[in-house]
């Protein structure tokens, strides 16, 4: 196999296919991307084995996909089969998605001795240390339950959420509730004669402190944010 190209894989009752594809493209389009199979897929031909120039009998095709025709059924393989990372695509998804796990953690759960969250660094280093291996294509939310499991024989960990009264003038109140919606759940939604918003909303303890520092540059300092119990 070229070292240009990696490969997406599909079995199928049993039988073993495989696919040539353009590594960028095909990350693109596995993340969703709007991008037409035909710039993915480097040869229309389908193999059982690519690295040994193996092609897929046209009887396996018409068994697997009801095609003869590899062109069609290495669209299919393409959308159902699994890519194969290159080295440097999964070294720079595994650090993406251990950057969003880190920061679902530091948003969500706090330090129970000190009701503040734990500084990014230290969950890193609680990660490492309990030899969490991230994998690039799971859910953050998931792969984040999986996380905490292993952290807490390490970490002490405590989620917690609070009830805060925004209340915000006309001036800012598109930019506010945006901002809100973002950080958590808005219980109630009130705006005044003026445009002028007041809500209840409910966010982790966590992630007060930093609600507070937005919605302070987004206001110019005019929020106003009480505790509701």
């Amino acid at each position: 196999m070229s070292s240009k190209f990696t490969s997406v894989r599909l079995d199928v009752s049993g039988e073993h296919f495989e696919i040539l594809v353009n590594p960028d493209a095909a990350l693109g389009f596995k993340q969703g991307k709007q991008i037409e199979p035909s710039q993915v897929i480097a040869v229309d031909e389908v193999f059982s084995d690519a690295s040994k120039g193996l092609r897929a009998s046209a009887d396996k095709l018409r068994k697997a996909f009801q095609t003869e025709d590899s062109a069609r059924a290495a669209v299919e393989i393409l959308r159902r089969g699994e890519l194969q990372l290159t080295q440097e695509q999964r070294r720079r998804l595994t650090e993406e998605k251990r950057r969003q796990v880190v920061a679902n953690i530091a948003k969500n759960y706090v330090d129970p001795r000190t009701a503040l969250p734990h500084p990014p660094i230290r969950i890193e280093q609680a990660m490492k240390d309990a030899r969490v291996t991230i994998e690039p294509f799971q859910d953050v939310n998931e792969q984040t339950k999986v996380v905490l499991d292993k952290l807490r024989p390490i970490l002490p960990l405590k989620t917690e959420r609070v009830k805060l009264q925004v209340r915000v003038p006309a001036q800012y109140a598109g930019q506010a509730i945006g901002t809100l919606k973002n950080f958590g759940e808005i219980l109630k939604e009130e705006w005044g004669g003026d445009g002028g918003l007041s809500a209840i909303v409910e966010i982790s303890a966590a992630s007060q402190p930093s609600l507070l520092e937005r919605l302070g540059s987004a206001t110019k300092g005019s929020a106003q944010a009480t505790l509701v119990k």
